[in-house]
């Protein structure tokens, strides 16, 4: 998206749409216990890959800050914010190639829930765009790549957990 299509985008958007666009929820169901989804979600920064969860990511902590590095996509870092074994986990997103530690960060949420039929349904819910940058079209741009992405990373979650079963 070009900056100027952006900066009309965030123009064109009354308080009430940029509040909604502060956050992004998504969900899927996989078809595996709750225990086995609990294992990937309470890793920082499993969503950090090219389309498919990395089986032994590169992880190291500095502290408590989980630094993710990948091949191609940088460095990123994490720091958990709560964890509630086996249905809960928030990550503060503290650090990406576009912006560093001191910067504002967004909230990632996972909620574990399971399903009456079987399997459960991953949540996420990623919040704090708002607070990446002063100018809306600024965090509207770094939005959106994040909005596409929940989707395949959420894809790429089911398929690395359906696939140990």
């Amino acid at each position: 998206m070009s900056d100027a299509h952006a900066t009309h985008t965030a123009a064109t958007h009354t308080a009430a749409d940029l509040a909604e666009l502060d956050r992004i929820a998504r969900r899927i169901d996989i078809d595996a216990p709750a225990e086995r989804v609990w294992e990937l979600v309470v890793r920082p920064g499993w969503y950090i890959n090219d389309g498919a969860v990395e089986p032994e990511p590169d992880i190291h902590y500095v502290g408590e800050v989980a630094v993710v590095r990948h091949a191609s996509l940088g460095e990123f870092r994490f720091r958990t914010v709560e964890v509630d074994k086996p249905r809960y986990a928030a990550f503060r997103w503290i650090g990406t190639p576009s912006r560093n530690e001191s910067t504002a960060s967004t909230l990632v949420e996972f909620w574990i829930d399971e399903r009456p039929e079987g399997g459960v349904t991953l949540r996420v819910v990623e919040s704090g765009f708002s607070g990446l940058a002063d100018d809306p079209a600024a965090w509207l741009k770094e939005r959106e790549g994040n909005d596409k992405g929940w989707l395949t990373e959420l894809a790429a979650a089911k398929a690395f957990v359906e696939a140990r079963a």
